[in-house]
């Protein structure tokens, strides 16, 4: 047993998922004690050459939380939006839907922009500092038990926390989340998604495009100058193949994928492949224990919706832990927690389902399936207030009862 003093909140992982819920709870109730530890060394983050797609309900949390003004230098807007629908060497990729990305939210402001991984977890990392939350790097969060009244977790140091609420935000293979006994579907598509950035000779004007190729989504994301995000899905045996050839052939393909519209392209990023599946968790509460981002769903990044999905359970949960404080509740209970179950589980069933159903029918090349897909798309094309409805699904701003985070009030 550690003679350490009792923790509110200890937050197992240190990524924009578990940095953004610290900040949010220690923020809305500075009195309750929080704490995050992460198994990564301290300046790993730094390496993250990576950017993420922040919806507009996203921005609202990070606004909230005090940290947007700091990020938005370096995030880019995008401004429009255009989908394709080819083989691989089609001469003539046909645009079948756009949205127009400016001016779409109700403050005019874009529905998403581009973020780099760096500014957004070193900005959530200075918050943190100033809010007195402790971030312990090189320490793992190796097994817990859980009382009637607290949870005890052994850490990979030597050391124990005691703590009304654990919360695991370890990633999607969760080892926390089988220790608590939580199964999941899992299904798993055999494809990888390659991310690297590009730059290019001739400005992206904020656009971003999706093509949907055979294999998977060729996605190109605008960043800030003449460069661009790629998340390029192929099947996993030739995802493989591609990272590890040579300059020269990575570059060709590329080239034959992201056409020559911007001109010459020189690849300035590390190359990396991750395999894509569908993972759900079957609960996301257990008493004295909860999942949040990818600990409780990991989804296909067709529509950019994943690391959102993450942040709205940032801003679920913080919100079901300070009201629940604030009615002088035990924040740990599972009575407590289901609110944010309730919250969560049917949001993240139907985004999973709809991912799934996007890649099974664009990720091939049977012709009935093209042709319906692309009657689809331009139908979509031609309906205005489709258009709209689509464009808000997208910006996590439809329908009502969102977290105020999300809506950027405080808690």
């Amino acid at each position: 047993m550690t003679d350490a003093p009792m923790l509110d909140v200890l937050v197992a992982g240190g990524g924009y998922v578990g940095l953004s819920l610290a900040v949010a709870v220690k923020k809305a109730a500075p009195h309750l004690a929080v704490e995050v530890v992460d198994g990564a060394p301290e300046h790993v983050w730094q390496k993250d050459e990576r950017a993420s797609a922040i919806v507009a309900a996203a921005r609202n949390l990070l606004d909230v939380l005090g940290v947007w003004n700091e990020i938005a230098p370096e995030a880019e807007p995008i401004r429009r939006m255009v989908i394709t629908d080819s083989r691989t060497a089609d001469p003539v990729r046909p645009v079948f839907l756009t949205f127009e990305g400016t001016g779409s939210t109700d403050d005019g402001q874009p529905f998403a922009h581009m973020v780099p991984n760096r500014a957004m977890t070193g900005s959530l990392l200075r918050q943190a500092e100033s809010l007195g939350v402790p971030v312990r790097w090189s320490t793992l969060a190796e097994g817990f038990s859980t009382g009637q009244h607290e949870t005890t977790v052994r850490l990979s140091d030597g050391t124990e926390r005691v703590t009304r609420l654990l919360v695991a935000c370890d990633g999607v293979r969760s080892k926390l989340r089988d220790m608590a006994g939580i199964k999941t579907v899992r299904f798993d598509y055999g494809q990888s998604g390659i991310v690297t950035t590009v730059e290019h000779e001739r400005p992206h004007d904020g656009t971003a495009e999706e093509h949907f190729l055979p294999a998977g989504p060729f996605a190109t994301l605008p960043l800030t100058g003449n460069r661009s995000s790629l998340v390029w899905t192929e099947r996993t045996e030739d995802a493989r193949r591609l990272v590890e050839s040579d300059d020269l052939v990575f570059e060709e393909e590329l080239e034959r994928r992201f056409g020559h519209k911007l001109g010459a392209l020189k690849v300035v990023g590390g190359r990396r492949a991750f395999p894509l599946g569908l993972t759900l968790a079957r609960a996301f509460v257990a008493p004295r224990f909860a999942l949040a981002g990818d600990a409780a769903h990991g989804i296909h990044p067709i529509s950019g919706q994943g690391l959102n999905l993450g942040f709205k359970d940032v801003a679920a949960l913080a919100e079901t832990i300070v009201e629940a404080d604030r009615l002088g509740l035990d924040i740990g209970a599972l009575s407590a927690l289901e609110r944010y179950e309730t919250w969560r589980r049917f949001d993240t069933v139907r985004m999973g389902i709809t991912t799934d159903v996007l890649n099974r029918l664009f990720s091939n090349d049977a012709t009935p399936l093209r042709v319906l897909r692309d009657v689809g798309l331009g139908m979509v094309d031609r309906l205005p207030g489709l258009k709209s409805f689509f464009i808000r699904q997208a910006e996590g701003t439809a329908g009502s009862g969102h977290p105020r985070l999300l809506v950027g009030q405080r808690i």
